[in-house]
């Protein structure tokens, strides 16, 4: 079937709208793969509408993630049920779809609103989550407490930004380096003297050998795969804000992205800049959006990263789901390593975002039995209280 001349049919630009959609859903789709859309719809025609969403899906899409957020969109997009000959002529870029338009994803609902105009007024909708249109308390109080899974594009980036304003005060230890302070078993003579020589020569008070406070040493693995990709990048966001500027934590702070690769993400973190290191960290990820080993991922920080961990002083978070593909022994042997070699293992998971949730998967079970506590992590208001847990669990060993 001839698809027509595409300087004069309808499916050239409906296929342009399309993929306008998809960008506002958050798919990356440029020019390239638009060209390729449409010679793939040339190719296997669109008598059949399964055919024709498949060759879409396989040109259009580069990551596992996206693939949902696509079938929903081309539902909602191309109506008809039956394309075959009607496609050409009645290919509706906005239209009724078969589901409840209230139950689609955030992102699909975002991209099927029309686009605004240059210079027009912003919706209702988004002066309600606008930082700029005076926004109530009641909005503030209803961003912090929504799941990062569910927000639109528009309230993901606002609730980006609140989480980057989240403080994470780490605990601290007592280090063996020392300084002059009121207390402290052993006088400070040489720092007593200086002060006598300003009184006459008088003692009139003893300084002390008081040890300095450092925050624990941290080391962070961020699961990068595609069940964790709304949450890995504001976590990223969250931990470098609340972590920068820290006394003493820039070399004791060592941050790992995980999924079937390792990829070290220390240098990123050195960006003084958050949107830096997000970009950076962007470019360093090549596993991004696939699949979870964090066996091997532990394997290869165990045999190629092993400096990072300052004795057993070294404070651990893992932020994953627990949904693991590797081999199960391999998972229980690293996590039994890794535990003898930290202080604490704190394994921070979105999925108690679920009343009744049980850590029943495989990765999930050996998780649990491995970290010393778990805590949730899908909403702002979790991350507040993250920083009060971990002072809680380290004043508790003590």
């Amino acid at each position: 079937m001839r698809l027509g001349d595409s300087r004069s049919g309808k499916l050239a630009g409906n296929l342009s709208a399309f993929g306008r959609a998809l960008r506002r859903a958050g798919v990356p789709v440029d020019a390239s793969r638009l060209m390729l859309a449409q010679r793939a719809a040339a190719l296997v025609g669109v008598q059949r509408k399964a055919d024709f969403a498949a060759a879409l899906e396989a040109v259009l899409l580069s990551r596992e993630a996206d693939i949902a957020v696509f079938r929903e969109l081309f539902d909602a997009f191309f109506r008809d049920p039956e394309l075959a000959n009607k496609l050409l002529s009645q290919m509706l870029p906005r239209a009724e779809t078969r589901a409840d338009p209230a139950k689609r994803r955030p992102r699909v609902r975002e991209a099927l609103q029309a686009p605004r105009p240059p210079g027009a007024p912003p919706a209702a909708a988004e002066q309600q989550v606008d930082f700029d249109a005076a926004m109530t308390a009641s909005d503030v109080q209803r961003l912090k407490n929504a799941d990062f899974n569910q927000l639109s594009a528009s309230e993901y980036r606002l609730v980006e930004r609140l989480a980057r304003g989240v403080g994470l005060p780490l605990p601290t230890v007592a280090s063996r380096r020392v300084r002059a302070g009121a207390r402290g078993a052993r006088v400070h003579w040489s720092r007593s003297l200086q002060a006598a020589a300003r009184t006459g020569g008088e003692v009139a008070r003893l300084m002390r050998l008081q040890r300095r406070e450092q925050p624990l040493p941290l080391v962070v693995l961020v699961d990068v795969s595609g069940s964790m990709e709304r949450y890995s990048r504001l976590l990223l966001a969250f931990l470098h804000a609340a972590t920068r500027g820290v006394p003493g934590l820039a070399a004791r702070r060592r941050v790992f992205a995980f999924g079937t690769e390792l990829t070290d993400l220390s240098a990123a973190f050195r960006e003084a800049d958050t949107d830096a290191m997000l970009a950076r960290a962007s470019g360093a990820i090549t596993d991004f959006a696939g699949g979870t080993r964090l066996g091997e991922a532990l394997a290869r920080l165990r045999g190629e990263h092993g400096r990072a961990f300052v004795g057993r002083r070294t404070l651990v978070l893992v932020i994953s789901d627990g949904l693991d593909t590797g081999e199960p022994e391999l998972l229980e042997a690293e996590l039994a390593a890794l535990r003898r070699r930290s202080r604490r293992i704190l394994w921070l998971n979105p999925l108690l975002r679920f009343d009744g949730y049980a850590p029943l998967a495989r990765g999930a079970a050996a998780l649990h039995r491995h970290a010393h506590a778990m805590l949730a992590v899908h909403n702002v208001t979790r991350l507040q209280e993250l920083a009060a847990a971990l002072a809680a669990l380290v004043k508790n060993e003590r």
